[in-house]
């Protein structure tokens, strides 16, 4: 018995999958501007240990008083693991940070993360720096007034 074949669905089925995996990682250019490196600091609202990239999120005050929750991409959890972060220890829901990274093309309250400062001055690094695989600048103390 021959087996019919359905290459329009098969087709379909591909293109779906190739569509859910451009979505799931994207390149650093692609998202940030090297150019426009951020430094924040707040309260961490919330921590994701996801994959393909780990997340963040931290509310700031602007130099009026208004609070924006940003937020912050990183490592997967296997690098932040290898690195010195321990998932619900080392950052933590409530704890006080400085992130140093760079912004959202887009402009919105979006960014890559590099460093992370803690309150008692340990430093671990949440990112890889900007030019992993296309080129960009290192971080550097942006005025938190612009």
């Amino acid at each position: 018995m021959k087996r019919a074949s359905n290459p329009p669905f098969a087709t379909l089925v591909l293109l779906l999958a190739a569509g859910i995996s451009a979505s799931a990682h994207h390149s650093f250019g692609a998202e940030y501007d090297a150019n426009k490196p951020i430094t924040l600091s707040g309260i961490v609202t919330k921590v994701e240990w996801t994959n393909p990239h780990s997340f963040f999120y931290l509310d700031v005050k602007d130099a009026s008083g208004k609070v924006s929750n940003w937020k912050l991409e990183g490592f997967p959890p296997n690098v932040l693991y290898r690195t010195g972060w321990k998932k619900d220890v080392t950052l933590k829901q409530g704890d006080e940070i400085t992130v140093t990274g760079w912004h959202a093309r887009d402009g919105s309250d979006w960014g890559h993360s590099r460093e992370v400062t803690f309150k008692d001055g340990k430093k671990l690094f949440f990112g890889p720096p900007a030019g992993t695989g296309d080129g960009g600048n290192a971080p550097a103390v942006a005025d938190p007034a612009k």
